[in-house]
């Protein structure tokens, strides 16, 4: 079945995991955000569902003390925050036991949407989803949405997915990426296939390479646990990077709608080469005592990445001979996560050598300060000749459209709000899931096979010598993340 995009009055939304850091930090502060910006249905429901013993009052102070901790909205005082209240109820549900399902059961209404959030660890949901079905809480409007990860490997994938499939259409099937909701993201598709500009210089012909980065200056902290059984292949590129690279790749859907944006994005993830040994490198970092990512492992001898780069060919005709680098760590020189698009340099320069090469290049920040920046190479002004010097024309987005422009919402608060409109456009499905684990396994495999350790890098640095070297060997380099 596929689900239908309809108009929503009002809707039930269930938080599983509400007590928990994500609920707290992301989902209900996204939603607190379209609340204040007054599009939330008057009549909508929020209802968290954890194992805690506690009321309604007490979850709903909870949910203030969030709001004030990590919403930007919060300063708008307390009369805000208590009209959002208003909206938020709480169940206390065991996930894998009997208790408490015929309560939040009965707190559902008939005729609006239901979404439910799974905001818990993978393997409370084939739990939760057999007690939505089972127990009457769900109907053939009602949604699902997973957070990552989805599975380990291709085959924990197809469980997952097998055992979702079960009680649910894929048309009722959430996979929330929530780099897919950044503004950015989105307005790349639009830049790609809303102008005439791009479009037609949007293949090997005109493009010599693609960089994707995605750098973190925090280390793992208190996810070392989870983070030394995942890594950053698993944690990063099967998942956040692969998903940019597709919308960079992919060819123009036939109508900009949910499947088929998500069909051409498979056909990327199926057309990717394999990776070679010496197209990929793995990093770990280290610095002063506490600041080494042995520190926060489970084991001190860990060979779990912290960082990866690699070289990736899509294997067609749009992109034959124009390789994409990949780069994501933790620990770097600083927060940065963009696109960059880099154009061949003209066939023939006019100006002589002495001017010097250039070439055009388009930079998509998703973050910070989300916008993109088109370098285009002008005269210097001044005496003595033709000097050629590159400049930017710069749209960041919080500047170019003014203050009088509608606030970019948080990725999560778009996201939420797609799913209870029906929207699956920005969702992964079940069969990307599988393609892009099917690519990643064979890289993961060759390093356990081989006993490859990761290359040690000093925190606060760009990361391993040798992902340097990955360009430099052809006659490339990265954008500095400094910029």
């Amino acid at each position: 079945m596929v689900s239908r995009v309809i108009p929503v009055d009002t809707f039930d939304l269930v938080i599983f995991g509400g007590t928990g850091d994500l609920a707290r930090r992301k989902i209900l502060p996204g939603l607190f955000r379209r609340f204040a910006a007054g599009q939330m249905p008057e009549a909508a429901q929020v209802i968290g569902a954890a194992r805690s013993d506690m009321d309604v009052t007490e979850y709903r102070s909870m949910i203030r003390d969030a709001l004030k901790e990590f919403s930007d909205k919060a300063e708008q005082g307390d009369d805000v925050i208590d009209g959002f209240l208003e909206h938020i109820d709480y169940a206390q549900v065991d996930a894998q036991g009997d208790d408490g399902w015929d309560a939040l059961r009965e707190k559902l209404r008939d005729g609006v949407v239901r979404a439910f959030y799974f905001s818990v660890a993978p393997f409370l949901f084939g739990d939760i989803a057999e007690r939505l079905k089972t127990r009457g809480l769900s109907d053939d409007q009602s949604r699902i949405v997973v957070e990552k990860p989805f599975g380990r490997d291709l085959e924990t994938a197809r469980s997952l997915n097998r055992t979702l499939a079960t009680f649910f259409d894929e048309g009722q099937i959430y996979r929330i990426d929530h780099y897919l909701g950044k503004e950015t993201v989105q307005n790349l598709m639009a830049v790609r296939f809303g102008n005439i500009l791009f479009e037609p210089l949007w293949n090997s012909q005109f493009i010599d390479h693609v960089q994707i980065t995605v750098a973190e200056t925090v280390g793992v902290g208190g996810r070392g646990s989870y983070y030394d059984k995942s890594g950053a292949m698993r944690d990063m590129v099967q998942n956040h990077l692969m998903q940019l690279l597709c919308l960079i790749a992919m060819e123009p859907p036939a109508r900009f709608e949910p499947d088929a944006v998500r069909d051409e994005k498979l056909k990327v993830i199926r057309a990717l080469e394999p990776v070679a040994p010496n197209e990929v490198v793995r990093g770990q970092y280290e610095g002063a005592e506490g600041e080494n990512y042995v520190d926060h492992a489970e084991d001190p001898r860990s060979t779990t990445e912290s960082f990866v780069a690699m070289k990736v060919q899509v294997a067609n005709w749009r992109w034959q001979g124009t390789p994409f680098y990949l780069r994501t760590g933790k620990k770097l020189r600083s927060r940065v996560s963009e696109i960059v698009v880099r154009f061949r340099e003209p066939p023939h320069s006019i100006f002589g050598k002495d001017a010097g090469g250039r070439a055009n290049e388009l930079a998509i920040r998703l973050q910070p300060d989300e916008g993109m920046d088109l370098r285009v190479t002008i005269k210097e002004p001044g005496p003595g000749g033709m000097r050629l010097v590159d400049v930017p024309l710069d749209m960041t987005f919080a500047e170019a459209l003014g203050p009088d422009a509608e606030e970019v919402p948080d990725a999560y608060e778009r996201l939420i709000m797609d799913v209870i409109r029906g929207n699956q456009t920005l969702f992964m499905r079940g069969d990307e899931v599988e393609a892009a684990w099917a690519w990643t396994d064979p890289i993961i495999a060759n390093w356990e096979e081989a006993k490859v350790r990761p290359a040690k890098y000093d925190s606060g640095t760009s990361g391993p010598e040798a992902s340097l070297e990955l360009l430099h060997r052809d006659g490339r380099r990265w954008r500095d993340i400094r910029t």
